[in-house]
């Protein structure tokens, strides 16, 4: 394209116009999109620039769903607890060998459009596993009351008497994998998750044995979660 600056209609200075479509075909014009974060789908399936072997399906699959074991659902989560949780992983505060490397790896941008790629998919159906909450009276006891003696709020006060989350700061915890969560409180207890807002979480595992983790991790996954998905929360006490 030539700038020629004869056409009497235009009415910036010649160098003006030249300078933007200059701007505007340089490869490094900050409004062209890099093909490997193009989107958070993109970004998901193919693992942004740094390749697919930090792609996030492979461990997290295709709709986001986890794998049943020490890795999470994503899939409709809200964007902001995702968001913070990489920014998390990326500084510290949030110490794993895996996600600390794929977080910082990514640009702000790419953290932000991959968050709003899994908070816009459907949660996956809880799973159901009547077994897995079986002789765990004590566990619902310590969700939905607590044990004011020991210094333990209910957790369904920040997560939800379904389990479903109480507002964008506190994730919800049913459908996520019954190790995963318990394994959650264990580094909650441990210092090597330090992002909670008033250390509740340090202080909530301290108090908690590694019998009740496990339980709890148990009775949470198979909580009915928000209206409309499926599955039947155990009865509180």
């Amino acid at each position: 394209m030539e700038c020629s600056g004869r056409s009497p209609n235009l009415k910036l200075p010649l160098a003006a116009i030249c300078a933007l479509v200059v701007s505007a075909c340089s490869p490094n014009s900050p409004g062209r999109d890099d093909p490997f974060t193009a989107t958070g789908e993109v970004i998901a399936l193919g693992g942004g620039d740094r390749g697919v072997i930090n792609a996030c399906i492979t461990c997290h699959g295709l709709a986001g769903e986890g794998d049943g074991a020490m890795t999470p659902r994503l899939a409709g989560l809200s964007q902001g607890y995702l968001l913070k949780q990489m920014q998390d992983y990326a500084d510290g505060r949030r110490a794993d060998a895996v996600m600390g490397p794929v977080a910082r790896g990514l640009s702000m941008e790419a953290r932000v459009r991959v968050a709003d790629y899994y908070a816009a998919l459907p949660a996956p159906q809880t799973p159901m596993s009547g077994s897995a909450v079986e002789g765990s009276a004590s566990a619902a006891q310590l969700y939905h009351q607590g044990a004011p003696e020991r210094g333990l709020p209910a957790c369904a006060a920040c997560h939800g008497e379904a389990g479903q989350g109480v507002g964008p700061g506190n994730p919800p915890v049913h459908g996520q994998p019954a190790a995963y969560l318990a394994e959650q409180l264990v580094r909650w207890r441990d210092g090597r998750r330090q992002n909670d807002s008033g250390r509740t979480m340090l202080l909530v595992s301290q108090r908690l044995t590694p019998a009740e983790m496990a339980d709890l991790g148990a009775y949470m996954t198979v909580l009915a979660g928000s209206p409309g998905d499926r599955g039947t929360a155990p009865s509180p006490p």
